[in-house]
């Protein structure tokens, strides 16, 4: 029967000992000083060479040249206690998974105060010392605190925190760690060649990685494919057939899929593994290997150099293009995508399903909103933008004499203009140019009713002297060229907002009945049918809380203004409300807009009256009267036709009286005559 390869190459001595000179350089140093503990804990992973080093420290203590870091392995002691030894009397190894009881302890207990009989120390090694129970560790909580001088115990466990603390506290304890690749790869080298065995170096990273660290692990790998080795040794093919691991053709037609977003070559791949009846979910974790690969390439270049990446070198130079295909962002995208997917085929009844999925989320970052798909998003743009896209084709030029669709007028006015300017809508309407501010207005203006000619329209403000100077750039607009349609839209988010506002509440309530009239520039102009409501939402504190809803909901700095009217008569109520915004008087014509000192509510009244326009002067309509005060007849209000007067001016001349089919009396006493038989009363 031949010897595994853990136990034939199993070390002698601590300079033997891979990977761990952590733990035996201060043992050597403590064993040439003669610094020598009751008491010893090693820790660690299985495989990584603790019960290994019990038994070289038995060996170091007992020779008769020690206690010495290096033992002659001439003596009776080290050659019992050598690995191909018989063992010693007074070395004693337990196994605590079946000798962890409390009687066990006690017998330990009996036997450990017995004279060695032929070494210096008695030494009892206890491995899986985690396996001991409470009881048994409280039998030996008092010899190990205090033992004979000839006594010395060392535990080993994978798991240090099961030990009793109060045992734990009494030893010094040496945690193992495993063992790195490139320590683990001279180790097999070494083995390989004293076994006189040809082995591919691609074999070397899949045993490696199948060992997962742990040099008891990984030589039973190598020892598994030793003996199915032929006359040439093991090659790459029967090292991946045997060890189930995939081939490394699949995983570059992965990698190379994804970098061209390609995905009937990602699906391919997946279809090829499924008929070579592979794992997906061994799939899975070698691709997550691969892109942890390819993220240390593209971060670390001289990662392969300095041991990070462990490939041969025709696939290292392949893993090198992959990386420089794809962006970090994907890379890392790709690789949280894979490892969450290995969750979920954990309990999952069809793994390839479930790997087809992430295949899917990996070619479509646009189906996700999270950062990581953002910034592959913005990496595939990049690429395409280094690597020269196709231009976007330019809109056909309409025929000579056909109108421009308004789609097309759209797309055309940003390219007009100059390439300093920014679009209208970052640019403050207070600060813009006159002419720019001035565009929506004549743009809103229906082409079919133009002004009349005897009545020019009035002239724009002149703009400030700081605003005319050239040098002066023009500020973003606060609103974004927010008009009062676009305010309507996010109606519902601006009541929110006010609603978060302290106090806002009452706010928000008089203003579910209001209406957005007209935004200019940066002034909001609310209309409500309710005059009363319309005062108190004019207030300066109702106004402010208005205006902190837009700045939150749209940014910027607004003016808010409320006043009484139908949406549809608004506009005069508006402009009456707004003397800065007056035109002087015309001795023409044209539409009354001025404003009267108010008197009483009468006066506040008349002023917030609607302008109706009627269809002939004979017709006389009331304004509407408000539920809180009292109905107080007003003064007919004046026509299209009658002219603007101010002040100075004589006072316009009075209605004609209406016709006697048109008079309210008139009408009042027929259908009192009519219906209820009655006659007026005789003067």
């Amino acid at each position: 029967m031949a010897l595994a390869l853990y136990r034939k190459y199993r070390p002698a001595t601590f300079a033997e000992v891979v990977g761990q000179e952590h733990v035996t350089d201060p043992l050597r140093t403590a064993l040439a000083a003669g610094r020598i503990n009751h008491a010893y804990l090693f820790s660690g992973p299985r495989g990584c060479g603790k019960t290994s080093s019990a038994r070289i420290m038995a060996r170091s203590l007992n020779c008769k040249q020690g206690p010495t870091p290096d033992p002659c392995g001439e003596c009776d002691s080290c050659k019992a206690l050598a690995p191909e030894g018989a063992g010693s009397v007074d070395v004693t190894e337990l196994d605590a998974a079946s000798h962890g009881g409390v009687d066990d302890a006690r017998e330990l207990r009996d036997r450990a105060f017995y004279a060695p009989a032929d070494a210096r120390y008695r030494v009892f090694i206890i491995d899986e010392a985690h396996m001991v129970t409470t009881q048994g560790f409280n039998a030996l909580l008092k010899i190990v605190e205090e033992p004979p001088e000839h006594v010395i115990f060392i535990f080993a466990t994978t798991e240090p925190d099961k030990v009793l603390p109060t045992i734990r506290s009494r030893t010094h304890h040496y945690p193992f760690r495993l063992i790195p690749p490139s320590s683990m790869r001279q180790l097999l080298e070494r083995n390989i060649a004293a076994e006189g065995v040809h082995v591919e170096p691609a074999v070397y990273p899949l045993v490696i990685r199948a060992g997962g660290g742990s040099a008891r692990d990984t030589q039973s790998v190598l020892d598994q494919l030793l003996a199915g080795a032929g006359p040439d040794g093991i090659d790459y093919g029967r090292a991946v057939a045997l060890l189930g691991v995939t081939d490394v053709a699949l995983i570059d037609d992965m990698v190379d899929g994804l970098s061209a977003d390609d995905a009937g070559a990602v699906f391919g791949t997946i279809e090829k593994l499924a008929e070579a009846g592979h794992d997906p979910r061994r799939f899975a974790t070698d691709l997550l290997d691969r892109l942890r690969d390819l993220v240390l390439l593209r971060s670390v270049p001289e990662a392969p150099s300095r041991g990070l990446v462990s490939a041969p070198e025709d696939e290292l130079s392949r893993m090198v293009a992959q990386a420089e295909r794809i962006g970090l962002a994907s890379l890392s995208r790709y690789a949280e995508i894979v490892h969450n997917g290995l969750l979920e085929m954990r309990g999952a009844t069809s793994p390839r399903l479930v790997l087809e999925l992430l295949c899917a989320r990996m070619l479509l970052p646009s189906v996700s909103d999270d950062e990581a798909a953002l910034l592959q998003r913005m990496e595939r743009l990049e690429r395409r933008a280094t690597l020269g896209g196709p231009a976007p084709a330019a809109a056909p030029a309409p025929a000579q004499g056909q109108a421009q669709p308004p789609q097309a007028q759209a797309q055309a006015a940003p390219v007009a203009a100059p390439p300093s300017a920014a679009p209208d809508r970052f640019q403050r309407p207070s600060q813009r140019a006159p002419e720019a501010a001035a565009a929506p207005a004549q743009q809103a203006a229906p082409p079919q009713r133009p002004a009349p000619a005897a009545a020019p329209a009035p002239a724009a403000p002149a703009p400030a002297p700081v605003a005319a100077q050239p040098e002066a750039a023009p500020e973003p607009a606060p609103s974004g060229g927010m008009d009062a349609t676009g305010i309507r839209q996010i109606w519902p988010q601006l009541l929110a907002s006010i609603r978060k506002i302290p106090g806002g509440r009452s706010t928000e309530a008089m203003l579910t009945q209001a209406t957005v009239h007209s935004v200019e520039g940066n002034a909001v102009t609310l209309t409500h049918s309710a005059e009363p409501l319309a005062r108190r939402l004019s207030e300066q504190h109702n106004a402010e809380k208005v205006a902190t809803a837009l700045h939150d909901v749209l940014g910027g700095t607004w003016q808010v203004r409320c006043v009484h009217g139908t949406p549809s008569a608004a506009p005069a109520a508006a402009r009456a409300q707004a003397p800065a915004r007056q035109a002087p008087a015309q001795p023409e014509r044209q539409e009354r807009s001025f404003t009267r000192p108010s008197a009483g509510p009468a006066a506040a009244r008349q002023e917030s009256a609607p302008a109706i326009s009627r269809p002939a002067p004979q017709q006389v309509e009331r304004p509407k009267v408000a539920q809180t005060e009292p109905d107080i007849p007003l003064p007919p209000e004046p026509t299209d036709d009658e002219e603007l007067y101010d002040e100075d001016a004589s006072p316009a001349p009075p209605p004609p009286p209406p016709s006697p089919e048109n008079d309210p009396e008139e009408i009042a006493g027929k259908l009192l005559s009519d219906h209820l038989g009655a006659r007026p009363l005789e003067s």
